[in-house]
């Protein structure tokens, strides 16, 4: 299923006059997914259209997560044991979606950022060839979070004080934070 986002660049790119092998080339799906998506001159994804592989057994799955105490594996395990035709995959996906068996995520609260406000860092090990030799270095970035500026750096190892230095190095780039302004 095509994303809204990928359906607004096949039409925009049609309405560039792009060939339609030339887009799904260009953006690695099937020419018939195309041709769909200029067919219904939509960028809404449309809903699927199918029944759900797990609904018959809705009551069965209830009484069963009740008596395994929640417990989808058991619940899986009972459900082919009565003869249902039902992978895994299928029944958690069926009980995520209909919340069966789940508490519903408290939101614990917004976020509102000005500028120079907040800002995010993480630190992360990559391979990367240098000299023709491959090297296991660390990455370290800053992402203020209103504007999305991101400083990244690259070091032999990351230890405290490396720390210090690329924050510190961070705000200069960033032209400091917004209480040094």
């Amino acid at each position: 299923m095509l994303t809204k986002a990928q359906r607004t660049a096949i039409l925009e790119l049609h309405g560039q006059k792009v060939a339609a092998r030339e887009i799904a080339r260009t953006m690695k799906i099937s020419r018939k997914s195309v041709r769909k998506v200029l067919q219904s001159k939509s960028v809404e994804v449309p809903p699927l259209e199918r029944s759900e592989k797990a609904e018959p057994f809705r009551q069965q799955i209830l009484e069963l997560l009740s008596r395994t105490k929640g417990n989808l594996v058991r619940v899986h395990e009972e459900l082919l044991a009565a003869g249902a035709d039902l992978s895994y995959p299928a029944l958690t996906a069926f009980c995520r979606r209909h919340g069966i068996g789940q508490q519903p995520q408290r939101v614990s609260g917004r976020y509102h950022f000005e500028p120079g406000e907040e800002m995010q860092h993480d630190t992360s090990p990559h391979t990367l060839e240098l000299h023709g030799r491959k090297r296991l270095v660390q990455t370290a970035s800053a992402v203020l979070c209103y504007s999305r500026m991101m400083f990244f750096q690259c070091y032999p190892a990351f230890q405290r004080f490396d720390c210090k230095v690329f924050l510190t190095d961070a705000l200069r780039y960033f032209a400091g934070s917004r209480d040094d302004r």
